[in-house]
């Protein structure tokens, strides 16, 4: 009852809810952020549209043919073995099908491996069981570098609105409106770093970097978490992106680089 009066609340004031976490009994896709993000929901509904045409031609098929192969219905049985045209028909039509599908999959194939040049590059590193998180572009030396360790917060030391197993206590901050490029690897064992509501889940492999870019069109919080087994503690390693203003970004990195050089 709080969750709905929420939404409606939130509704009324803002005009739009976006669900950037998952919620309870949740079916569908998180609110997209970026446009890879809309086109995987959008070609999601695409080949769903072509499922539902599929099942119902099939099942009325199934249908036919279970109420017409009866004696007391049907007791002259038709004695064809071949039908040129339904072949024909059965075999181009699923053709036609998978190349509708095929056209817009392999368009968001190549767009999700497209790396625009990139304003940012952000470096996460798996580890066994958190992440570390790397600002490369304001490395002066190898001493002199924007890094830090992402644990998820504990339980027990949760404040009001912060999500269970999915709130860390260093947040990535990216400006919004901008193409950041994201590298994963890992120091020990396979991970996965996944946002769902980025269109964004790349493996972290030891001693291989993976890249992908990301263009997140609105500020907000956004959660993820390692979706490669990883160990026991696989469920504990969240991940939270939190997309700012450019002013506020540029504000945060000045601190943490002052922070670190302290």
């Amino acid at each position: 009852m709080n969750l709905f009066m929420f939404a409606a609340a939130a509704w009324v004031f803002n005009g739009t809810l976006f669900a950037d976490s998952p919620v309870a009994w949740q079916l569908g896709f998180q609110d997209s952020a970026t446009p890879i993000m809309e086109g995987i929901v959008n070609l999601h509904h695409d080949i769903t549209f072509f499922l539902a045409l599929i099942l119902t031609m099939v099942t009325w098929m199934l249908y036919r043919t279970l109420y017409f192969f009866n004696e007391t219905k049907n007791p002259i049985p038709s004695k064809n073995n071949h039908g040129t045209l339904i072949e024909i028909i059965w075999t181009i039509l699923p053709s036609l099908v998978l190349l509708l599908i095929a056209i817009p999959s392999f368009a968001l194939l190549y767009a999700m491996d497209e790396v625009i040049d990139p304003a940012l590059t952000v470096k996460a590193i798996g580890h066994q069981w958190y992440w570390t998180y790397e600002y490369s572009d304001y490395n002066t030396s190898d001493t002199d570098s924007l890094v830090f360790d992402s644990y998820m917060v504990p339980e027990d030391e949760l404040t009001q609105g912060q999500l269970r197993l999915l709130e860390v206590d260093n947040r990535v901050l990216v400006p919004a409106n901008t193409h950041v490029r994201f590298i994963t690897t890992s120091a020990d064992v396979l991970h996965s770093w996944a946002v769902p509501s980025l269109g964004v889940k790349m493996d972290a492999c030891p001693g291989r970097l993976n890249q992908s870019d990301v263009f997140i069109k609105r500020e907000g919080v956004y959660y993820g978490q390692c979706s490669e087994i990883c160990g026991v503690n696989h469920a504990f390693m969240p991940i939270v992106i939190q997309a700012v203003s450019l002013d506020e970004y540029v504000s945060w990195v000045s601190n943490k680089i002052e922070m670190e050089r302290a």
